[in-house]
């Protein structure tokens, strides 16, 4: 097998790319930066250009199967210009794969895109599983839906679909742990407006281990790549601060204070989505960090 990852050098893209490697998996990679085209040892380095659908058609060569990652951090402040580029940097290089895949010859088939659980409607008791059509109305839930239609695309292409919904990612580099901790490192930690939103997270060993068994199991369709237990934000703030020896003392910091600070983004903290993991572990994939407790502990000890 041969794999072609685009976004191999963002929070998943390296801890997937690793453990292909570890497995003997061939890997192509597509990068913008063409000082990272020989940074990935065991791995073929590829330039793109999206923004102006330049790609090295060599990129495919031999290549079964694309996993798809591209796409600009919603980490950051949501202003007009930023949230153009969340979209774009979704769109545009699925756009690029396609075309690429329509106008060459090429063995692929089977293209494995990731996706959001911000698809899906905030609600504080719905379960979602991948059957629910229940979808927000919010900037985030579209850029999801946008980004799904772009990639359903190729099964035009005759090649087989994969999204995976992914929930938070808890990793021990970058991502939403680490912006977490910072409060809570400094004794100012709360939970964030009621504290009974639900985080459906899942840790970075299981999302590469998740990917890696889509692909080498043939599974096609809509998967929720989340552990098997979603907990509210206070039971996370809570777990973070007594991993780390921390106390909390503060009220929770009122939902208007995060939507005076963080703009429009606060909706990605104060917002609800419990969603169901079922689905992928029906198809035989186990977990190797359910407890969310485990979990932080082997990141943060």
């Amino acid at each position: 097998m041969k794999v072609l990852i685009t976004g191999a050098t963002g929070l998943i893209g390296r801890k997937l790319i690793a453990l292909l490697v570890s497995k003997n998996i061939d890997v192509n990679y597509l990068t913008t930066r063409k000082s990272e085209l020989n940074k990935i040892p065991k791995c073929k380095g590829f330039y793109w250009n999206p923004k102006n659908v330049e790609i090295d058609e060599n990129c495919i060569i031999g290549v079964d199967k694309i996993i798809h990652l591209a796409g600009a951090s919603v980490s950051k402040r949501w202003t007009a210009s930023y949230k153009k580029d969340i979209i774009s940097s979704r769109v545009l290089p699925t756009q690029t794969l396609f075309k690429l895949l329509k106008t060459s010859k090429h063995q692929v088939t089977h293209l494995v895109s990731a996706s959001a659980i911000g698809v899906y409607k905030s609600s504080f008791t719905t379960l979602y599983n991948e059957k629910s059509l229940e979808f927000g109305t919010d900037f985030l839930a579209n850029v999801v839906q946008l980004w799904e239609k772009e990639v359903d695309r190729f099964s035009e292409l005759n090649i087989q679909i994969s999204k995976l919904r992914i929930g938070v990612v808890l990793s021990e580099k970058d991502g939403a742990l680490s912006e977490l901790i910072k409060p809570i490192n400094l004794c100012a930690g709360a939970p964030i407006a009621s504290g009974k939103q639900f985080v459906s997270w899942i840790h970075i060993n299981d999302l590469a281990e998740v990917f890696s068994y889509i692909i080498s199991n043939n599974l096609y369709g809509v998967y929720n790549a989340v552990a098997p237990k979603p907990v509210t934000n206070k039971t996370l703030t809570v777990a973070i601060a007594k991993q780390l020896n921390k106390p909390l003392f503060l009220p929770n910091i009122p939902k208007v204070i995060m939507k005076l600070t963080l703009g429009e983004m606060h909706k990605l903290i104060c917002e609800s989505q419990k969603v169901s993991s079922k689905k992928i572990q029906n198809a035989g994939f186990h977990f190797q960090y359910e407890n969310l407790n485990l979990a932080l502990a082997s990141l943060l000890s």
